[in-house]
């Protein structure tokens, strides 16, 4: 029976026949333009049903034939995202200090370094991050395994939330008004520590079976 190919970053679709691809967008942000000619170029060069907007800040190409797939990353320039396996799926970026008026951190840069570092890193699970540049949480930081949410005096950090499944669960405060450079450091402290649990579940499941005190203390905190 077909299934989803992982290293051409396709998904199924519901007739078993064709498939879906979501080409990696960091944080959503276009600034080659040529990128949208080139995807409504492909879209019309191989049938495409739809291209359907993500919650996950990317753009799908939706009714694709197993048999096009490498000549549509081909003609898109591009190299199959990590939209489904076991690794970081996509790291949520809002406008932050860029583009919002009302941006506290800039969530653009620390997401960009996030996606750029992490995107496709493999994990024992799926793995979602979220970043937002202010309390209005608009990368929905609290759903994430890994959120950040900017405040007037710096980051705030959140892990183990996640909302798949039918026991959604909000993630935890775990650190408050880091910089940057302490929050990149205190990432990659939460992915050692993922990597190291070795256990295929979500990372907030994991801390709920050592307790939250015991995660914190294991990182440092």
């Amino acid at each position: 029976m077909p299934d989803d190919i992982l290293e051409k970053g396709a998904i199924l679709q519901r007739d078993k026949t064709s498939y879906a691809i979501a080409p990696h967008i960091p944080g959503g942000i276009i600034t080659d333009f040529n990128m949208l000619r080139r995807m409504a170029d492909v879209a019309e060069k191989f049938g495409v049903k739809a291209i359907k907007i993500t919650s996950a800040q990317r753009m799908a190409l939706v009714g694709l034939q197993e048999a096009d797939l490498d000549w549509v990353w081909h003609d898109l320039g591009m190299t199959p995202g990590a939209a489904i396996g076991l690794c970081v799926r996509s790291v949520k970026i809002c406008p932050g200090t860029d583009f919002c008026r009302i941006g506290l951190q800039d969530a653009v840069k620390i997401g960009l370094a996030l996606d750029g570092k992490y995107h496709g890193f493999q994990l024992p699970y799926k793995f979602k991050m979220g970043v937002s540049g202010c309390p209005n949480s608009c990368a929905e930081s609290a759903i994430k395994d890994i959120g950040l949410v900017g405040f007037k005096n710096g980051w705030r950090v959140y892990a183990g939330g996640f909302v798949s499944g039918i026991k959604p669960r909000l993630a935890d405060v775990i650190a408050d008004e880091l910089d940057d450079y302490q929050v990149m450091q205190l990432v990659d402290k939460i992915m050692e520590w993922y990597i190291k649990a070795d256990k295929k579940r979500r990372l907030g499941k994991i801390i709920d079976e050592v307790g939250l005190d015991n995660f914190k203390k294991d990182l440092g905190l």
